[in-house]
């Protein structure tokens, strides 16, 4: 009795004395619902079960009794009451063993039912105590995500104030990291992570990537004391299987671009012996378009800023905001990001392409919305001055394109452009071919006259070289869009 309810639990012991007593074993409720049940074969049928567990339960919540009995025609049906909790404490009205024999009674089978009250009682409330901490923990996972969501939409106040309720307290500035994890050890490195910074860390299960743990972690101010390990540092060496990507400390109200950057540091990572990255020293473009990539931005975001939805039940302009950084940002994972069906998210992005004037299939227009976007959650004092400049969108191309356009020709632009192009300079192909089929790997691969898993080794070489993601997403794809069209405008002009 006792092995089967530290390794079956109610289950098993149900199952057992449905054995023992040859007919049928049961929990129910005060007012004869069954909980749970067992037969002593698959297709045992007790006649009229239900009626004699009802009469049964009725009369023994009637009576108070600690037993009762109900006989009808070839069967008996034996009845205990069951305490889940422990006196004084939750609803002290509890299940009720019930188990249906044939008769007459089998000898000792009464007292055997009397010892297993407390084991089955001792089961129920553990598994009762187990569901209501998976709960808690559920929402606590929750809110978490609820927190990185709302900080990675730059909703900075509200994040501060749910997240007021969990701990620990978000810190200001951080750095964010990602770490991959294998197979089903999410928690395990979970319970790493807490171990090796004492728990100052916000850890958040990734809802897009099964296998990704968020953290949102303090940014030293100060060197750290000789022979102190950074926490991702820590978890790198201490869980042999993951990998541990690394942003440069960022404000809080630019999680957002720090998830970005560890993003692109695991994919670094990945092709380390250390498993560790932490993302290389690269401006964000939204810092050097200046104030006229201020003005480019507000102009192009402005019919979806001011959008009034029609109905009550149709997305307004914060969430279609919040979609569109989503989509940009995890592509079609965006539905577990945002909760929502993709029939739902594609109908928010053909409103938000047709508000915009925008072809969201194109790479260049996805690029100029993720930019756009980009700039304008970047305070405007970090942008960089622009000197006056003069020139006219080139012809043929759309409002937005030329503006764009007139954007990308701009010093700052030019160098940050440069920069991003340095490491593949005069080995571009692949990476030019890539980004003119819309980043999809099969066009790009039958234009490159190579296969489709050759293709893909180019590109993971490109991500080394890089140091960015380019094959999943977040992916370095709008950024290389933009810099390429830098170096062919400045080239053109």
């Amino acid at each position: 009795m006792h092995r089967l309810a530290r390794t079956g639990g109610t289950a098993g012991l149900l199952r057992w004395l449905a054995g023992r007593a040859e007919g049928w074993a049961g929990l129910v409720g005060p007012d004869g619902t069954v909980l749970h049940a067992a037969a002593r074969t698959a297709g045992a049928m007790v006649p009229d079960v239900a009626g004699l567990v009802a009469e049964g339960a009725s009369a023994l919540t009637e009576r108070g009794v600690q037993a009762y009995a109900v006989d009808t025609g070839a069967y008996t049906a034996l009845l205990f009451p069951l305490s889940v909790f422990p006196p004084g404490v939750g609803d002290d009205t509890g299940p009720v063993l019930a188990v249906v024999t044939p008769r007459p009674v089998a000898a000792g089978l009464a007292t055997l039912l009397a010892d297993v009250v407390l084991p089955l009682s001792l089961c129920l409330q553990a598994e009762t105590l187990e569901r209501k901490r998976r709960r808690v923990d559920l929402a606590e996972s929750r809110g978490r995500e609820a927190v990185l969501h709302l900080l990675m939409t730059g909703q900075l106040s509200i994040a501060q104030q749910v997240a007021g309720a969990l701990r620990p307290r978000l810190p200001d500035p951080v750095r964010v990291c990602v770490v991959e994890c294998s197979g089903g050890g999410r928690d395990e490195v979970a319970r790493v992570c807490v171990d090796a910074d004492g728990g100052r860390s916000w850890i958040v299960r990734c809802p897009v990537y099964a296998r990704h743990l968020i953290l949102v972690m303090p940014a030293e101010a100060k060197e750290p004391e000789p022979g102190a390990v950074p926490t991702d540092e820590a978890v790198a060496a201490r869980v042999g299987d993951c990998v541990v990507g690394v942003s440069e400390p960022v404000p809080l109200a630019d999680t957002a671009t720090g998830y970005r950057q560890a993003f692109h540091a695991l994919a670094v990572a990945r092709e380390l012996p250390a498993r560790h990255a932490r993302f290389g020293v690269s401006p964000d473009p939204a810092l050097v378009v200046g104030p006229a990539g201020r003005r480019w931005a507000d102009e192009l975001l402005n019919p979806l800023l001011t959008h009034v939805p029609r109905r009550p039940q149709d997305p307004g302009s914060q969430e279609l905001l919040a979609t569109a950084a989503s989509w940009l940002a995890f592509s079609s994972h965006a539905t577990g990001h945002l909760k929502v069906h993709r029939n739902t998210l594609a109908a928010r992005l053909r409103l938000i392409g047709e508000l915009l004037g925008l072809d969201l299939h194109r790479l260049a227009d996805q690029a100029a919305l993720d930019l756009a976007l980009r700039v304008r959650s970047t305070p405007a004092p970090a942008c960089t001055p622009e000197p006056a400049q003069s020139g006219s969108p080139a012809s043929g191309t759309s409002k937005a394109a030329g503006g764009l356009d007139a954007i990308l020709v701009r010093p700052a632009v030019r160098d940050w452009a440069e920069r991003q192009l340095a490491p593949v300079l005069g080995a571009e192909e692949t990476l030019r071919t890539w980004v003119r089929c819309e980043g999809r790997l099969g066009p790009a691969a039958a234009e490159l006259g190579i296969s489709v898993p050759g293709a893909r080794k180019r590109l993971t070489r490109l991500e080394t070289v890089l140091q960015r993601s380019l094959l999943h997403p977040p992916s370095a794809r709008y950024d290389l869009w933009l810099a390429l069209r830098s170096r062919d405008l400045t080239a053109a002009a």
